[in-house]
C-alpha cells in the first residue's frame, strides 16, 4: 500500500480538512475569549497557511481552448495541482507577474469552494492583526 494512500485511510480523508478545524477553534477563541491574543494569532496563521497551501480547490491553470482552466484538484489558493509540473507553481507566479495579477484575482473568487477560502484567508489575516492590537482580546 503506498504511503498516501495509507496515509488517506487512517485520516479518513479528512487531513486535507484540518483548516476548517482550526478555523473552527479561532472562531470559538473569539467568542469565548478567555484563549488569549496568543492563541488566536497562532489559529490565525495555520488557518492562513491552510488556506494558502492546502485547502482543497480546482487547479485553475490555463489550458488552451477553455476559458475556466484546468478542472484537476489543487492544493490551496497559491499551488496548482500536482499532475503537471507547469501548473504547480503558475497561480504563484500570477502574484509576481504583474500582467497575470487580475487572472489570479479573478480566480480566488471563481467556484463558491474558492470563495469559501478566500474569505477564511481574508478573516483569518484580519483576526491575526486585531489580535496583535492591545485590549481586542481579553488576555
Amino acid at each position: 500500500m503506498a504511503t498516501s494512500g495509507a496515509r488517506a485511510s487512517r485520516l479518513g480523508g479528512l487531513g486535507q480538512w484540518w483548516g476548517v478545524l482550526a478555523g473552527a477553534l479561532l472562531i470559538a477563541a473569539w467568542i469565548n475569549k478567555a484563549a488569549g491574543p496568543a492563541v488566536v494569532i497562532v489559529l490565525s496563521a495555520a488557518v492562513l497557511l491552510w488556506s494558502f497551501f492546502q485547502a482543497p480547490l480546482s487547479c485553475g491553470a490555463s489550458v488552451r481552448g477553455r476559458d475556466d482552466g484546468y478542472r484537476n484538484n489543487a492544493s490551496g489558493l497559491l499551488m496548482g495541482c500536482r499532475q503537471f509540473r507547469q501548473h504547480r507553481w503558475q497561480k504563484l507566479k500570477m502574484l509576481i507577474v504583474r500582467r497575470k495579477m487580475r487572472d489570479f484575482c479573478s480566480g480566488l473568487f471563481s467556484d463558491g469552494k474558492a470563495t469559501l477560502v478566500t474569505l477564511a484567508a481574508v478573516g483569518s489575516f484580519l483576526s491575526g492583526l486585531a489580535a496583535l492590537i492591545p485590549g481586542v482580546v481579553v488576555q
